[in-house]
This record gives C-alpha cells, structure tokens and sequence, in this order.
C-alpha cells in the first residue's frame, strides 16, 4: 500500500499531467527533428553550396550531429537542478530554449548572404536545442512516472515518448505540405523558413499548459525528507546528484546507455537517413520519402502506449529486448524494399521499423525512472539517455550517409544497426527487472544500495 503522501494521483489530474508533457515533448521533438529533415533536404543547399552534393550532405548532417553533442551537457544541468528545486521549472526553461533556437533558425541568413558566419550561426543554434532537449526528456517522463502508480506505469509514461512520433509527424506533415504546394525554387528560397517560424506560436501554447501542471508528489516528499536532514546536523550532508549517481548508480547509466544504442541508432537511421538513401539511391522524390515517414510516424505515435501496456503485464525487459532484436532482424528487409522505388514498400519498410523501434522506446521511460531514486532520478536517468545519444543518434545519420558513399550499398549500413541492436540486447540482459519498483522509496538514496533494496519495494507493491 502507498502511504498517503506517496499515493497515485487522481485520474483526472494525472491525464492532464500527461497532456501537458506529451504537448510540450511533441514540441520539443517538431523543432528537433525539423532541423533533421531540413538538413537532409535544404541544408546542404543554403549553407554548405561551395560542396559536392553528397559531401554537403555529410556537411549537413554534421551540424545535426552537433546538437547530441550538447545533450549529455543539457543532461547534466538541467539534472542538477531538476533534482534540486524540481522538474517543472527546468521543463518550462527548456522549452522556451528549445522554441527560441528554433525560431531564430527561421530568421537566419543563409551562405549566399552573410558566407561562413552563416553555417557558424546555424551551429551555434543547434547546439542551444540540443542542450535544452537533453534537460527536457528526463524532467518529461519522470513528472508523469512520479505522479503515476507502479501498475500501470509502463502505460502512463509512454504517452511522453509518443511526442517524439508526434513532433516528427508535424516537422514531417508540414514539410510535406510545402513542397508539395510549393515548387522546389519557392522553397529553397523561403518556403523551409516557415516550420521554423512557426514554433514560436507553438511555444506559446505549450507554456500555457505546462505552467497549469503541478510538481510531482514523489519529488515533494523528497526534498521535504532531505529539508529535514539539513535541519538536522548530525545527519551526512546530501552529496550533489551527480556525485551521488556515479557512486550508487554507476552501473545503471552504463545499462541505460547501452539500452538507448539500438533504439537511438535505428531510429535516425529509419527515419532521418531514409530521405537521404531513398533519394539518391532508390530514385524516390522527396515528396514520396516524407509522406512514407509522415505515415509509418502515426503508427508509431499509436503503437508506442501499446507497447508501455505490455510492458506492465510481462516487464521491461521482455518488451525491450524484443524490439531490438525485431529491428535488427527489420534491417536488411527494410533496404530491400526501399530498393524496389515503390511507395507501398516504402510505407511498409519504415512502419515495420518504427514499430518494432517502439517496442524499445516505450518502456524505456519508465524503465529508467525506475533504476534510480529520487533526489538522483532527474540526473540518472538524463545522463543514462543523454550520453548514449552522443555515440548513437548524433552520429547515425552521418555514418550511415559516409557508409553509403564509400560503399554504395546499404549492406553496411545494415550490419551498423545489427551490430547497435547485439550491444542494447547485452545491456538489457544485465539489467534488473524494474517492474513494480517503488519510486517513492525515498529512504534508498544516499546511503543504501538500492540493488539490496529492491525486493522489499517490489513486495509493497505488488
């Protein structure tokens, strides 16, 4: 039983904690994944002109990269302090950054009119989104975990991973929706200015919602706790969060980041990459490419509670490593029906693969919430997810486009993610099942190894 300052937030209030943190991850996710697909499509063009094609791609994608490159450093800060003074304050902060960076790229000049400051500027952006969606993705999933029961958990904080599905939907939607309205002239010239434009109006309204949700009860009673230790002064002074990570939860950063290998690798492959390979190789038009994104992205934003749902019934584990087994077994399938140029092998290739990805993405928050207690959760699980990313999304796009000019076939590029996939199986496989975990057991952090813990705060909740 739940104690009654711990006990799980009412329905009502619960749904609309999920509301507000899926809104504002859609948010975060659209103003990232835009970038993604203006890169593949635009970038290469406007601030990389003086290169070959391909190698202004690469140029492209290597600005891209940039922003992985600042969120292990979102993670570490926002972290600190969302494990200080709370999640919702470092959400709200975050996502003015994110929306800010974003609009301000639809502001800027290109090559033609400022030369190299322009892609200098266009970095400098980038690396803003990226520390801002290296604080956001932690604070998110945990205010919808913390507020939850650990019953249904899996499914509550799924609907946060959806807005990464959602966001690249509405990059996806409305890039698609210009150039088809628009000739590739118009485009080029002011039509990619638009999506970025209008982040700001989206901004608006997700602050709106996100300052109406409350501070998670978990986290309160954590920092009451901790509040009275200071009082007391014969108590051990509360060590930093990332101190207190590193020592009591090393080993699960390291499964967090291994866990994240094949599920950030497969899905920037699947579908940032995809509008690279399926334009140059499969002589598939770029409209084609994004609306079999734009597609197989709502199935995935359906699938993702789907598979959160599971993951309550059977663990973790089971749901996760299925998934990436399922994308690595997914990969050479998926060349070979890009391969054909068809437009229904096109939608099957990607759906299948996002699908499949979901099966890892899902359970994902909740299982990272659950590794680490609550005054380090913030910082354990942001540093887990954040870190990996710069070894596996940042680069994925850049070395699957590398590997297809050195190569000119996906045949690497597949092993790339099969060998992504066997790393997140090893990771996951070493993990402790973290289904019914307690995440108001706040007696855990500082001073006890949770791993000798555990049974007890899975027996109160089952």
């Amino acid at each position: 039983m739940s104690s009654p300052a711990t006990a799980p937030t009412a329905p009502n209030n619960l749904k609309r904690i999920v509301v507000a943190s899926l809104i504002g991850t859609t948010i975060e996710w659209y103003d990232f994944f835009l970038y993604g697909s203006a890169a593949a499509l635009v970038f290469n063009k406007l601030f990389f002109p003086d290169s070959d094609p391909l190698v202004g791609t690469l140029l492209s994608f290597l600005t891209y990269a940039v922003g992985f490159a600042a969120r292990p450093l979102g993670a570490l800060v926002f972290g600190h302090y969302g494990d200080r003074i709370g999640r919702k304050k470092l959400l709200v902060l975050s996502l003015l950054m994110m929306g800010g960076a974003t609009f301000a790229i639809g502001l800027l000049p290109t090559h033609a009119t400022i030369g190299t400051a322009a892609p200098v500027l266009l970095t400098v952006l980038r690396l803003v989104q990226g520390f801002a969606l290296g604080g956001e993705w932690g604070g998110a999933v945990l205010l919808v975990s913390e507020h939850g029961d650990a019953r249904r958990r899996g499914f509550w904080a799924s609907w946060p991973q959806t807005g990464a599905p959602a966001g690249q939907l509405l990059a996806t939607g409305v890039l698609s929706l210009l150039t088809a309205v628009l000739s590739d002239s118009a485009f080029g010239s002011w039509g990619w200015r638009i999506p970025f434009l209008l982040s700001g109006v989206l901004v608006i309204v997700g602050l709106w919602i996100r300052l109406s949700v409350d501070e998670s009860p978990v986290f309160k009673q954590a920092l009451a706790q901790a509040e009275a230790r200071k009082a007391d002064r014969t108590a051990e002074a509360e060590k930093l969060p990332l101190v207190a990570v590193l020592r009591h939860h090393w080993r699960d950063v390291l499964i967090a980041m291994g866990a994240r290998m094949a599920e950030n690798i497969s899905y920037y492959v699947i579908t940032a990459f995809i509008l690279v390979y399926a334009t140059t190789s499969a002589g598939v038009s770029k409209q084609t490419a994004l609306n079999a994104v734009l597609i197989a992205s709502a199935v995935h934003f359906v699938v993702i509670p789907a598979w959160g749902a599971l993951s309550d019934r059977i663990g973790r584990r089971p749901v996760y490593v299925m998934g990436a087994v399922g994308v690595g077994l997914w990969m050479f399938p998926f060349f070979s029906l890009i391969d054909t140029g068809g437009f229904g092998n096109l939608i099957l290739a990607v759906t299948v693969g996002l699908v499949l990805h979901g099966a890892m993405y899902a359970p994902q928050a909740a299982f990272f919430s659950e590794m680490f207690a609550t005054r380090m959760r913030y910082s354990g699980a942001s540093i887990g997810a954040q870190f990996a990313s710069v070894a596996a999304g940042a680069p994925a796009p850049l070395i699957a486009t590398a590997l297809l000019a050195d190569y000119g076939s996906s045949t690497p590029i597949a092993l790339y993610v099969i060998a992504a996939t066997v790393l997140t199986v090893v990771a996951v496989a070493a993990a402790k099942e973290t289904r019914h975990r307690d995440l108001a057991d706040v007696a855990l952090p500082a001073d006890v190894d949770r791993t000798t813990a555990a049974p007890a705060a899975d027996a109160r909740t089952n």
